[in-house]
C-alpha cells in the first residue's frame, strides 16, 4: 500500500493492491477472527454490529440466511441465541435490540436505528400510498383502518389473527387473509406498523409505536443527514468501496446524494480516497474508491467459509465480481436443466478468495449433509483448497446436527471433495435431467 499524488486538491490518494482490497473488505466485515465453535450472544451482537444488517431470507434448503453469516464469522453456534436476540417481542417500554426493516431488502437493524430510515419510510409512502394506490382507494382504506383497529384494540397479532377485514355476506367474502397482509405490508413500509417479533418464522405485527421506543419516534434524521449517517456505515462495514457499493450497501435511492455523502466525510477525513489495481470502468479508467480511516489492511485472511447468496461480502454482484472476480447469479427461478450450478450454490471463502461454490441441502430424514454440486473457480481448478473445506462441510454438517456428508458427482469439485471426506456418492436427484 503506497502513497501517490493526487489531483483532488491536497489529497493524498493511497493505492491498494487487488489482495490488499479483499483483505481490507473481508477483515472489515469480520472475517479472519477466531471461531471457537462455541458462539456467544455477545459474539452475534458483535458480529451483526459490523455488518450493519443481517438480511432475511425464507429458503431452508441448508439453512435460513439469516443464521449464515454468523456462523460464516463465528462459527458453530447456538441458532436460539440469534432467535432470543432477533425474534424477541418488544415493547416501547422494554423494546427489542433489533427491529425489522428494508435497511438492504427485509432485514434486522439495531431498533436505535430507527431514526435514521424516517426518508425511507417516506419514499415508501409516496411510492405506495399515494391518492390512486390501493390504500388510498376505499376498500383498500377501510382494509387499513380495520387492521389499525385491531392492533391498537388487540396488541400484537399475526396476519392469521386479524378479524375484522374479513366480511361475509350473501355474495361471500369481501376480503380475506391476503388482503390483510397486504395491508400489514404497506403499514410496514410506511412506518405505521412494526415486527413485534415473529412466531416460527410468521411475523408478529403491532402499531410502531408499541415497539419502537418513545424516545425515538418523531426524531427522524433529515434525508441528507441520514443518507451520510448510513454511507459512514456502509464505508465502515465495507472497509474499500466504491459509491456504487455505498448507495448498494442500505440500497439508497440517490447516487447523487451518496456521493454528496462521501464528499462530506472525506472532507471530515473519515473516508480517504483510494486506487484499488484492476478497479476500472468500461474506458479503462481507474474507479474511483474510498477507505474508511478505521480499516484495516492484514498481511493475510486465514479463513474459510461458505457464505449465503446475501451475506454482505457478496450481496452486491457487481462488486462481487470487480472484488473476487466472482460472477454469481442464484438460480432458484432458472429452470432445473438450464441451472450451471445447482438451486442455491453457496460461495466459499478461501483466506481471501472466493474458490468455488457448493449447493446443500440438510436433509433431515436420512441425518445427512448432501452435497448436491460443487464447483471451482477458475483461479482455485487444480482443488488446492479441498481439504479445507471438507473440513468447512464437516463441520456445517454438525452445526445443522446432520450425522454425515453425502457428494454427488455433479460439478467440477465432487470428487476432490468426495476423495477429502471419504464420502458416500449418491445421484443428483435430477441426474436424468443434468444427462
Amino acid at each position: 500500500m503506497s502513497p501517490v499524488p493526487d489531483s483532488v486538491e491536497g489529497v493524498a490518494r493511497t493505492t491498494l493492491s487487488a489482495g490488499e482490497a479483499r483483505r481490507t473488505a473481508l477483515a472489515a466485515q469480520g472475517f479472519g477472527r477466531a471461531r471457537d465453535g462455541a458462539a456467544s450472544g455477545r459474539t452475534l451482537a458483535a458480529a451483526i454490529g459490523r455488518m450493519g444488517v443481517l438480511q432475511i431470507d425464507s429458503v431452508n434448503v441448508f439453512a435460513r440466511s439469516h443464521y449464515m453469516p454468523l456462523y460464516s464469522r463465528a462459527g458453530s453456534y447456538d441458532p436460539s441465541l440469534l432467535d432470543r436476540l432477533v425474534f424477541r417481542r418488544g415493547t416501547s417500554a422494554r423494546p427489542a435490540p433489533y427491529v425489522e426493516y428494508l435497511a438492504h431488502e427485509a432485514a434486522f437493524m439495531p431498533v436505535d436505528h430507527w431514526p435514521v430510515w424516517g426518508f425511507k419510510r417516506d419514499l415508501m409512502r409516496r411510492r405506495y400510498g399515494g391518492a390512486d394506490s390501493w390504500v388510498a382507494q376505499p376498500h383498500g382504506a377501510e382494509v387499513v383502518a380495520n387492521v389499525r383497529a385491531e392492533l391498537r384494540d388487540r396488541g400484537p397479532l399475526r396476519p392469521s389473527e386479524i378479524e375484522s377485514v374479513v366480511r361475509r355476506g350473501s355474495r361471500g367474502p369481501w376480503w380475506d387473509w391476503d388482503h390483510a397482509k397486504r395491508a400489514l405490508e404497506m403499514m410496514w413500509r410506511f412506518g405505521d406498523v412494526a415486527i413485534a417479533g415473529r412466531d416460527g418464522f410468521e411475523r408478529v405485527y403491532a402499531l410502531t409505536e408499541h415497539v419502537v421506543p418513545t424516545s425515538l419516534l418523531g426524531t427522524d434524521l433529515p434525508e441528507p443527514d441520514a443518507v451520510r449517517e448510513l454511507v459512514r456505515r456502509a464505508a465502515s462495514s465495507y472497509g474499500v468501496a466504491t459509491v456504487s457499493d455505498l448507495k448498494d450497501y442500505y440500497r439508497l435511492p440517490s447516487q447523487k446524494g451518496v456521493r454528496a455523502a462521501v464528499d462530506e466525510l472525506v472532507d471530515a477525513g473519515e473516508l480517504l480516497p483510494v486506487e484499488v489495481e484492476g478497479w476500472r470502468d468500461a474506458r479503462g479508467r481507474a474507479t474511483p474508491a474510498w477507505m474508511h480511516r478505521d480499516a484495516r489492511v492484514p498481511r493475510r485472511v486465514e479463513h474459510t467459509a461458505l457464505l449465503t447468496p446475501f451475506d454482505p461480502a457478496v450481496w452486491f454482484r457487481e462488486r462481487a465480481e470487480r472484488l473476487f472476480d466472482f460472477h454469481y447469479r442464484i438460480e432458484i427461478y432458472v429452470p432445473q436443466p438450464k441451472r450451471q450450478f445447482g438451486y442455491y450454490s453457496l460461495p466459499v471463502l478461501a483466506d481471501d478468495r472466493v474458490v468455488g461454490r457448493v449447493d446443500l441441502k440438510s436433509d433431515r430424514r436420512s441425518s445427512m449433509l448432501r452435497v448436491q454440486s460443487a464447483w471451482w473457480e477458475d483461479h482455485a481448478a487444480s482443488g488446492h483448497a479441498a481439504d479445507r473445506i471438507a473440513d468447512e462441510l464437516l463441520h456445517a454438517a454438525a452445526w445443522q446436527g446432520l450425522g454425515g456428508v453425502s457428494v454427488s458427482h455433479w460439478g467440477d469439485a465432487t470428487d476432490h471433495l468426495a476423495a477429502a471426506l471419504d464420502a458416500e456418492r449418491h445421484a443428483h436427484p435430477n441426474a436424468e435431467v443434468r444427462a
